[in-house]
């Protein structure tokens, strides 16, 4: 049934729409939430499923880079916090994998695209993690892009995905200050440090910038997602607002961002930046990233390693609704 997620949905033209649909974008355009159990066109609820899932996928993928450090972390400290980091990651994987069941699809529907390449996650965690001051960078970073992408989606027009969203952002400013806290702590250590925390920004970068998706002009969901208030800024919008934050952190740590091209652009108010390589982001996307292979492998691993729990907590869902039958006749 949802084999085909992947496929864009066109806008109809006011003409086209049926009596239900145009009553439907009214709701819409008035900021009303839709909720599971009212009607949605078809192409809302693909659409949602498509990214709420990949969502869902990418908190969840998004845990293994960091998982790697948690052994490795340079204190107890930075263990604990680190630690409980992926435990937040893992737990909004929860929340919007049960916000995309309120959409009719279950959870071992969504995971079976994932493993089957079907549905996608965030390119960011296709970039591998080097040194410790890597998870530095992804929390200020990456954890920065998310929080950019994902505060205007409390606003989202589906209610579960919306008030999902509230909580994670919350978790989520955690994690981008605990990674701009490491960052701190290299730059103003040895020169080691501080060479290690700007290898690790010339490395996140770009493919932090990735993250909001593809330029504008080739965001094949963008118009009907914006129109149906799924997504709230377009991906240039919310890029370039990552930028102009960004770059007066980035002085203040006393790092470079590696772009020859930044300038400050007074007329727009902001900074003008080169764009990422697109052919790199799209080459990612495909499953050509450096860790693509083991991410995947990684997650249909643990899933097939985890059967045998599952079987067990489904047996036991089963005995025991067989004993509250059986006291159900006995009562009676």
């Amino acid at each position: 049934m949802y084999a085909q997620l992947v496929k864009s949905e066109g806008i109809k033209s006011f003409e086209e729409q049926t009596e239900e649909e145009r009553a439907f974008q009214e709701r819409i355009d008035r900021g009303e939430k839709i909720e599971p159990k009212e009607w949605m066109p078809e192409g809302y609820r693909k659409t949602l499923i498509r990214q709420v899932g990949q969502h869902a996928h990418s908190e969840i993928v998004g845990q293994l880079p960091e998982g790697n450090w948690i052994t490795r972390a340079p204190t107890l400290e930075r263990k604990a916090i680190l630690l409980a980091k992926v435990q937040d990651e893992a737990g909004h994987g929860l929340y919007l994998y049960s916000a995309a069941e309120t959409l009719g699809v279950s959870r071992d529907e969504l995971i079976d695209l994932l493993h089957a390449g079907k549905m996608k996650y965030s390119s960011i965690f296709n970039y591998p993690t080097l040194t410790w001051a890597d998870m530095g960078a992804v929390g200020w970073l990456v954890d920065g892009a998310a929080i950019m992408n994902q505060v205007p989606l409390q606003r989202t027009s589906y209610g579960p995905y919306s008030r999902a969203m509230i909580r994670i952002c919350k978790e989520e400013s955690f994690h981008q200050r605990q990674g701009f806290d490491i960052m701190m702590k290299m730059a103003a250590g040895t020169a080691e440090q501080r060479d290690m925390a700007q290898d690790a920004l010339n490395r996140f970068w770009y493919p932090s910038l990735m993250m909001f998706g593809p330029s504008d002009q080739d965001s094949v969901h963008s118009a009907q997602s914006m129109a149906w208030k799924i997504k709230i800024n377009t991906n240039d919008e919310l890029r370039q607002k990552f930028v102009d934050q960004t770059v007066p952190q980035a002085e203040y740590l006393g790092l470079t961002i590696p772009d020859s091209n930044l300038r400050w652009n007074e007329e727009k108010g902001g900074y003008d930046f080169s764009e990422p390589d697109w052919t790199e982001f799209f080459d990612v996307i495909a499953g050509n990233g450096p860790c693509n292979a083991e991410r995947l492998e990684a997650r249909i691993d643990a899933w097939d390693g985890g059967a045998w729990f599952r079987d067990g907590l489904a047996a036991y869902a089963e005995k025991a609704a067989d004993r509250r039958a059986a006291a159900k006749v006995a009562a009676e």
